[in-house]
């Protein structure tokens, strides 16, 4: 009887253990580590106390600080970085968002203008020959004159040069520095001749041109000379002694005439 009993509990506690071994296995749960944030203070320090276990370098993990950070906050000198259990460590400094301070508003810069290339320069030229022939062209033999009046101007009138041209071939009238654009020139002959060709041209001045441009002037016909101051002095005695004589003619017919009728 006593054997069976030791039977039965033997294979008791096998099933039981059968049993436990059946039972699926249940994890433990991770052991968790709570940190708190320290609140700052008013003046906006944040402050961390030193707990048990606790190491420069595991504060500065936990705060997302550098060690060196850490002790430059709190003034930590020396080789090693050792804290104390209840010490009090600076971890930085918290407050509101600063929000910058407006400026003065930014002035809109105007838009400048585009450069505008200035106009060319070119030159005008002038020549007044004596058209012997009156053909109207310069021809080899016939020479430049001197005495022509000449004028340009562009039709805005903001241009306008005079000048005198002169018998040296090699030194003609030139207008120089004339701004491009559309030019009138105009040509008066010196007195006692007669232009034989047109007295005003039109030309259109292009940068860098030069302009020479040729007026023909023949010789008028002469008009009877003019008598001289010492002609018509010589005549004033003549026509003084003539009238004298007619003066004494009719007053000795007078006395003529008087003396018949007594």
């Amino acid at each position: 009887m006593k054997r069976t009993a030791i039977i039965f509990t033997s294979l008791f506690v096998v099933a039981i253990w059968l049993a436990a071994l059946a039972l699926p296995a249940v994890a433990s749960p991770d052991a968790q580590i709570v940190y708190f944030t320290p609140t700052p203070r008013p003046d906006g320090r944040i402050i961390y106390i030193v707990k048990t276990g606790d190491t420069c370098i595991s504060i500065s993990l936990l705060h997302k600080i550098t060690e060196e950070q850490l002790r430059t906050l709190n003034n930590i000198r020396g080789q090693n970085c050792i804290v104390q259990l209840g010490q009090e460590l600076l971890i930085g400094y918290a407050g509101p968002a600063e929000s910058p301070t407006p400026g003065p508003s930014r002035t809109p810069t105007p838009l400048l203008p585009t450069s505008t290339p200035l106009p060319g320069k070119a030159s005008v030229c002038v020549a007044l020959f004596e058209d012997v022939n009156g053909n109207g062209l310069l021809d080899d033999t016939e020479l430049v004159l001197a005495g022509g009046a000449v004028s340009i101007n562009n039709r805005s009138g903001s241009f306008t040069q005079t000048g005198t041209t002169t018998d040296d071939p090699t030194a003609l009238l030139c207008f120089e520095n004339v701004i491009e654009g559309d030019y009138s020139i105009s040509l008066a002959v010196p007195q006692g001749y007669n232009p034989t060709t047109s007295t005003s041209r039109t030309v259109q001045l292009q940068a860098g041109d030069t302009s020479t441009l040729d007026f023909g002037a023949q010789v008028s016909l002469k008009a009877p000379p003019t008598p001289t101051s010492a002609e018509g002095d010589s005549r004033v005695p003549l026509f003084g002694v003539l009238g004298a004589l007619l003066i004494l003619i009719g007053i000795g017919l007078a006395v003529y005439m008087r003396r018949l009728l007594k």
